[in-house]
């Protein structure tokens, strides 16, 4: 991918997202040096562009502009599972014990490495353009965070990686997974690459000893945490068995919680716990369509924002499409409750502020909103509104027909990453076939 000065993205229908979200009919978006330097009218912005020597233009008439899209918990690892033959599972456990351990327990680096570029294509074509993931390779643990994070800068995405410690495999295996997290966060200063990002990466509080917790607590020295928190009931039995009210109880008493951190899912905690998680600012993030697949429960979603939560949206490696979430999101509270007129504009916000929101802090900078001095993120979605778009009815659009489209054009910091819809440098051929070829190798030995 060449780099260039500016990229400028002109005639659009451009949506700004964030807390104070605009659209702008003939809009325009000027990215500099990696970041936004104006939006606004095309007349206006592309006067600030005429006497750029390196710019490339995008002309996005008849689309939609948007961000690039966050999704705030994601798996790439998962890559392998589609078509794999897993024993029939009757629980949660089960669908760990005879699918998910068996996978990244068989995994080599080369597994790791292609199971991450092929999501991160498909994160493209579906408009996002920032991940926060969760990866596990138990068969091959130290560099794998590595090898991640270069396959998903040579695709071009943003990413918040963490590795899943867990003492499933024993307290060896535990340490070393500690051992990952930590080498990788001490790299990121050396990497200087201000599109990688780590957080301290915990499975779930009942496959984490006591011992291992205040290991990695000791370990993250001040770094936040991802985990999984009250995803099925298994989770609760275990916490309850050592004496707490559930396992954010737990996560929280033995200090993993707090404003730098994120729980996943959240489905079985009590309201005690929902306070919990809203007095010490951990982010929540909800992973409705996984949590469907599970037959885990759904999230209290609107209980969690009545309490101040910090609730943002996930796939859990699901899917690589945040606007299928959304709309999942919207339809499974809705059946929760019975109730037609929820959480529709909850969920769009979830996807155009909160999950900004959340990447921003993981960042240190703007990202997933289109303003000055935000990361250089745009999307060009093939979607001319059929209908009327305004400032007043982007949600519709965004809910209802932003998802039959797909981008065009995808930008990240300032760099062309996905153009006519194929990703930029890529032998997209050469490397389905390499990940067939990995993935039966995989299958014959797990």
């Amino acid at each position: 991918m060449k780099d260039h000065s500016a990229v400028l993205v002109k005639n659009g229908f451009v949506l700004t997202f964030g807390d104070r979200g605009t659209a702008i009919h003939g809009g325009a978006v000027l990215i500099r040096a990696g970041r936004v330097e104006a939006v606004g009218s095309t007349d206006d912005v592309e006067g600030l562009a005429a006497a750029e020597d390196d710019l490339v233009t995008i002309d996005a008439k008849g689309c939609v502009v948007t961000p690039g899209l966050v999704n705030a918990h994601m798996h790439l690892y998962s890559t392998f599972a589609c078509g794999i033959a897993a024993a029939a599972s009757r629980n949660f456990s089960e669908i760990l014990r005879n699918l998910w351990w068996r996978l990244d327990r068989a995994m080599t680096l080369d597994d790791v490495r292609l199971s991450a570029v092929v999501p991160a294509v498909r994160c493209l074509r579906s408009g996002v353009t920032t991940i926060i993931d969760h990866h596990a390779s138990f068969g091959a643990t130290r560099g794998s965070l590595s090898v991640v994070a270069d396959a998903v800068r040579e695709v071009g995405l943003r990413a918040c990686l963490a590795y899943e410690v867990s003492d499933r495999w024993g307290e060896a295996d535990a340490d070393e997974s500690v051992a990952e997290n930590a080498e990788f966060l001490g790299s990121l200063p050396r990497r200087a690459d201000p599109d990688l990002a780590c957080l301290f990466g915990l499975h779930a509080s009942f496959t984490l000893s006591e011992r291992t917790l205040r290991r990695c607590v000791d370990a993250a020295g001040g770094a936040g945490f991802h985990v999984h928190c009250a995803e099925d009931k298994a989770d609760v039995i275990a916490a309850r068995e050592a004496g707490f009210l559930g396992s954010a109880d737990r996560l929280a008493r033995l200090g993993v919680l707090g404003p730098k951190s994120i729980a996943a899912h959240c489905i079985h905690v009590t309201p005690e716990e929902v306070g919990m998680l809203a007095a010490s600012r951990t982010t929540v993030v909800t992973n409705p369509q996984s949590n469907m697949n599970n037959a885990v429960g759904v999230a209290d979603v609107p209980a969690l924002l009545d309490a101040g939560c910090t609730v943002g949206l996930g796939s859990d490696g699901m899917t690589a499409d945040i606007l299928e979430e959304l709309r999942a999101e919207i339809f499974t509270q809705r059946q929760r409750t019975g109730d037609p007129t929820r959480m529709f504009m909850q969920a769009y916000d979830m996807v155009v502020s909160t999950n900004p929101r959340i990447a921003s802090a993981v960042f240190g900078r703007p990202v997933g909103v289109l303003e000055t001095g935000a990361a250089g993120d745009v999307v060009v979605w093939d979607y001319d509104p059929p209908t009327p778009l305004t400032a007043d009815n982007v949600a519709g659009h965004v809910v209802f027909g932003l998802p039959a489209a797909r981008p065009r054009t995808v930008v990240v910091s300032g760099r062309v990453v996905l153009s006519d819809g194929r990703p930029s440098g890529l032998d997209e051929a050469a490397v389905a076939a390499e990940s067939r070829r990995l993935a039966a190798a995989l299958w014959r030995r797990w």
